[in-house]
């Protein structure tokens, strides 16, 4: 059969999806790296167990309902058509007119890309959770999430759906909304029902901190993310076609620049200290910000966003910790910032880009309209709302059922032990003594001389 530049084209931009699904898939790692660092040493291992875990109840859930609800259909509230997708099978929606009605390689490619954002904001939600929530509610959270809540989302605003109504359209070119705030908004109905960790807060209600520790793995962990945020915003360009994904990643690059400045200038005017997990949030808060109006604006603009995005990171940090402990920071990193980078597409959207992508109008500081701002607003408030109720209703009943929260002891002793049966850093919590059957060497006559909370503090001599 003669090959069509057609059909060349095709396979590059099938090609250049596989490739940015890999860069996203690998977030999954930062997030890993990241949650492990802010996390106290006895409970670092579950975040591997939870990472593993959801990403595989999510790719079922995703397989089954999720990707139909949110590609298979062009009605606003959802889609009706290729559940548990397969080759040869027929699928409406985004995914059939893009793509063909007869699911092919290219659907396939579109499908499993489109799942790696879906676990993104899976993933957000639960590093607000960490050291308390019981790994049972894992399980029924991330069958609805990647079934229900996020392919609702994902449908009114990727996939022709209710945003596609708002005005002349909504402007979420990667999902600052759609992703982030989707995941930011389930971890804050998640927080309202669990609870601060204990020892957060003092009798007089200050909060105290509770460090993290590893700082080198959550910066680790913020530069895997960076990375894959590159095929995060570029790999929504859905294809190669004038290199316009190019201009997204150095879009992207800028934005995370602007966050780490803006948090740097933050932190340092408030406290004299240049706070390495601010620091590092605010790379986040700048790729999230960036993210919605990665493929509206122009690169002059990308400084600015995340800068923005930076410094509103580091106040909504020092403020929601008043009264809700997110040991991460994700409702200011993803939430707040991704409200701020979808309202910036209606400030900062260049006519020049609107009209190629066909979304929307220009924004405020082009048109000197308010109009594509309040198309904006609109989509924050309808994600927030929706999101809310459906996890807040999802968390309740797993409350009811299943409990939410580890009891008192357990999360003394850290959810490795009292969760999983072994220990993150079993050398940390574990005599040499009792470690001579897994490699070590007990040091003889020494005796091991053990704190209240069963850490070996010291050897003394026997």
């Amino acid at each position: 059969m003669e090959r069509t530049l057609e059909m060349v084209a095709g396979e590059l931009d099938t090609t250049w999806i596989i490739v940015a699904t890999v860069l996203v898939f690998f977030m999954q790692a930062g997030f890993a790296f990241l949650e492990i660092g802010f996390s106290r040493g006895k409970n670092v291992g579950m975040g591997i167990a939870k990472i593993l875990a959801n990403f595989s109840i999510a790719s079922i859930a995703w397989w089954g309902m999720g990707f139909a609800i949110a590609f298979g259909g062009s009605a606003a509230l959802a889609g009706d058509s290729g559940f548990f997708l397969t080759v040869g099978n027929t699928v409406g929606g985004v995914a059939g007119e893009t793509y063909g009605a007869e699911v092919n390689g290219q659907t396939l490619a579109y499908f499993i890309f489109q799942f790696m954002f879906c676990a993104v904001s899976l993933a957000i939600v639960w590093g607000s959770t960490l050291e308390r929530i019981k790994f049972v509610a894992y399980i029924p959270f991330a069958v609805v999430f990647a079934a229900i809540i996020y392919p609702l989302i994902a449908h009114w605003g990727f996939g022709g759906g209710l945003f596609s109504e708002i005005g002349s359209g909504v402007q979420d070119f990667a999902g600052s909304s759609v992703v982030h705030l989707t995941g930011a908004t389930a971890a804050f109905a998640a927080l309202l029902l669990l609870g601060p960790r204990r020892g957060k807060y003092g009798p007089d209600g200050r909060p105290r901190a509770i460090p993290g520790h590893s700082m080198p793995l959550f910066g680790l962990g913020v530069l895997i993310l960076w990375l894959g945020w590159f095929g995060f915003n570029a790999g929504s360009a859905l294809g190669t076609e004038g290199n316009s994904f190019a201009e997204v990643i150095a879009v992207t690059n800028l934005g995370a620049a602007g966050g780490v400045i803006g948090a740097m200038i933050m932190i340092s005017l408030l406290t004299r200290k240049l706070d390495v997990g601010m620091v590092g949030n605010g790379a986040i808060a700048g790729l999230v910000a960036i993210t919605a109006p990665s493929g509206f604006v122009e690169m002059w603009a990308a400084p600015i966003i995340g800068l923005v995005g930076g410094i509103i990171v580091v106040a909504g940090v020092l403020a929601i910790e008043k009264k809700l402990d997110d040991p991460v920071g994700a409702l200011s990193a993803h939430g707040l910032a991704g409200i701020w980078g979808t309202l910036s597409a209606g400030l900062f959207a260049s006519p020049r880009l609107v009209e190629s992508l066909e979304v929307g109008q220009a924004g405020l500081l082009y048109t000197g309209s308010l109009t594509q701002l309040g198309t904006q607003a609109a989509a924050v408030a309808l994600t927030f709302g929706a999101v809310f109720i459906l996890s807040f209703v999802t968390f309740a009943i797993i409350r009811a059922v299943f409990g939410l929260r580890v009891d008192a002891a357990d999360e003394d002793a850290g959810l490795d032990i009292a969760e999983h049966g072994m220990y993150g850093y079993p050398e940390q919590f574990i005599p040499d003594a009792e470690l001579a059957g897994y490699g070590a060497i007990p040091r003889e006559p020494a005796q091991v001389a053990l704190a209240p909370d069963n850490k070996r503090t010291e050897e003394v001599p026997a």
